[in-house]
């Protein structure tokens, strides 16, 4: 594997720990597709470092556990602030 894409998984991880925001987020801060992050982190990355694929993992299980919560929430909030005008 050519050493920029393991240096990107590592970061792009990195990030998602730290900051425990989701593939889409990620994507943007660093520039580069969210097809891109989330083959980096949940495919490359776990013959990388162990360690951090695992730690990365409950990042993205837990985002992806609340994503409907988040979409109703925005599609409340986009209702809402339309009638209200």
């Amino acid at each position: 594997m050519w050493d920029y894409i393991e240096e990107r998984a590592i970061k792009c991880a990195e990030y998602i720990v730290q900051t425990g925001c989701t593939v889409r987020a990620c994507s943007a801060h660093f520039s580069v597709s969210k097809s891109t992050v989330h083959k980096d982190v949940s495919e490359r990355l776990k013959y990388i470092d162990a360690d951090l694929y695992e730690r990365t993992r409950a990042v993205l299980d837990l985002n992806l556990s609340e994503r409907h919560i988040r979409g109703g929430i925005a599609t409340k909030e986009k209702y809402g602030v339309k009638t209200q005008k």
